[in-house]
């Protein structure tokens, strides 16, 4: 799950960190907190309250980019843009057990970012067509199956991402999905079926 709190309206950060908690207890592995516009004070302030809301669970809350912000809010990492600081940096700073991901959108931005060590994940975009991006051409799985084939780094594959979209992904070598609507449009009782279907649609081989 990647967050967008301006999605929830009014008492965003407040339904934000309800639908955390709620996707954190229906199984999801990982909630990237990615709201860019916020000052590192209000950014550390959400995040903690995020952590808090997934606590007792195997959920693990990562930081769009902000190392800073991660390591002061007690997050369990980072998400790096694909400009961002390299990863080893990051790594020799960064506590024991922090999760390191970067964006990726290309073959060959795959095999610098792995190469240049200290990373746990790669998430590669844009798959599909999605509203997050609308300007930008989709790669389509074929794309997808060429970066899992480059890296031997666990591939989650983002933009467009719905029940339909998920379908048989992991034939590619994606290693899991990401998405913003899919989560921000659920109502958060119903999120744990969705979750059983996009995880079973990603794994559907027919």
């Amino acid at each position: 799950m990647i967050s967008d709190r301006r999605r929830f309206g009014d008492h965003a950060p407040d339904r934000l960190v309800e639908v955390v908690g709620a996707a954190a207890r229906a199984g999801l592995d990982l909630i990237q907190i990615r709201e860019r516009d916020l000052d590192a004070r209000s950014l550390i302030d959400l995040v903690r309250r995020c952590v808090d809301a997934a606590h007792g669970t195997r959920a693990r809350i990562l930081v769009n980019d902000r190392t800073d912000v991660a390591i002061a809010a007690g997050a369990h990492g980072v998400h790096l843009r694909a400009d961002s600081v390299p990863a080893c940096r990051v790594r020799a700073l960064a506590p024991a057990g922090f999760l390191i991901g970067r964006s990726v959108h290309d073959r060959d931005e795959t095999v610098r970012a792995a190469d240049g060590g200290g990373l746990d994940y790669v998430m590669f975009g844009t798959v599909f067509a999605t509203r997050s991006k609308p300007d930008v051409a989709p790669a389509g799985i074929g794309m997808l199956a060429q970066i899992a084939a480059a890296t031997t780094l666990p591939v989650i594959a983002i933009g467009g991402i719905t029940e339909a979209s998920a379908r048989g992904l992991q034939r590619t070598g994606a290693a899991g999905v990401a998405a913003i609507g899919l989560f921000a449009d659920c109502d958060p009782g119903a999120l744990p079926a969705m979750i059983v279907r996009v995880s079973n649609a990603f794994q559907d081989h027919e």
